[in-house]
């Protein structure tokens, strides 16, 4: 025992020395969390005690965990971040659903919608948000210095969410996708379906234990779908009831992205299983407090509060 000592205070010391992150809930990465119940029991001769057992959380009408104890970032946690969002497909879709979920956590959005500002623009607006999502449609409207500053930001460490859905709506989704990850999505599958967790490598559903699927034991796929093609540089994250992979993402490097195929997700059934969950988990994922921690918080705050600009709408 002696011999293992040394190794054991080793083990103890770096445990002890990571930093709890207070941006997240203590579920961070459980799919299916854990409650604590006190309840008073009374003894045989009459006395009482306090006892704490252990359950399964409640869950909600598509089984997945109540309750926003049980995302994976904690309420007003990002007070003054603002998410960036380049909206190019906008029928029937204001982006007003997931607008609320992420104010949940203490995001701000700052939208353009239907095309592109100029590259210096959105140079100087990304310098006050900590992540860029990209909704296609079925026209380019991103140069190529448009997407070589939406580069420089992703190398700096900032999340970016790159939405497409089924052909032909993934015009800069593909062209963001190349430049960042190379590879693009394809093709056109009807999917209007709830997958659970993925049972193997390559099945439908859900990556387990994962922070990006926190509290989700269920997520709708999306009305019509697109298919990521495979890329050294994704992790699969949502394999769709067909199989095909929908959902993917990168984190190497200090560097953060997801590769989506399903923008109807965003306002096309939005009370199905598991929607603003994900959406809120995906925008705590990419501000990449692991990386920049407390201090990107401060600082963003601080930028957002001397000069945020006016969004268009």
């Amino acid at each position: 025992m002696r011999a293992l000592r040394p190794l054991f205070c080793c083990i103890a010391f770096v445990l002890s020395a990571t930093p709890a992150l207070a941006q997240y809930n203590k579920v961070a990465g459980e799919n299916a969390p854990m409650e604590s119940v006190r309840r008073v029991v009374t003894r045989n001769d009459g006395s009482q005690e306090l006892r704490e057992t252990v359950r399964p959380a409640a869950r909600d009408g598509f089984g997945n965990a109540k309750g926003n104890q049980n995302d994976l970032a904690v309420d007003g946690a990002f007070e003054g971040q603002t998410v960036a969002v380049l909206q190019f497909y906008t029928q029937d879709f204001d982006f007003s659903l997931p607008k609320a979920a992420l104010k949940e956590k203490g995001f701000s959005v700052y939208r353009w919608v239907n095309s592109a500002p100029d590259p210096k623009e959105l140079r100087k607006a990304l310098q006050k948000a900590c992540q860029l999502w990209i909704i296609s449609d079925e026209t380019q409207h991103l140069t190529p210095e448009h997407v070589k500053v939406i580069k420089e930001f992703f190398d700096a460490g900032h999340g970016v969410y790159i939405w497409g859905d089924n052909s032909p709506y993934y015009a800069d989704a593909n062209v963001v996708g190349q430049a960042l990850l190379g590879t693009v999505m394809v093709g056109n599958i009807i999917g209007d379906q709830t997958v659970g967790l993925r049972k193997d490598g390559e099945g439908p559903g859900l990556l387990r234990r994962h922070l990006l699927t926190t509290g989700l034991e269920y997520l709708y796929e999306g009305i019509t779908i697109a298919t990521i093609q495979p890329s050294e540089q994704l992790t699969p994250l949502l394999h769709g009831s067909a199989g095909n992979l929908v959902a993917a993402f990168h984190d190497k490097g200090g560097k953060r992205a997801i590769f989506d195929g399903g923008f109807t997700r965003l306002y096309n059934k939005w009370d199905t299983a598991g929607t603003a969950r994900y959406v809120k988990n995906a925008a705590a994922w990419l501000t990449n407090v692991e990386r920049f921690g407390n201090a990107v918080v401060r600082a963003d705050l601080r930028n957002t509060q001397d000069q945020k600009p006016a969004p268009k709408q």
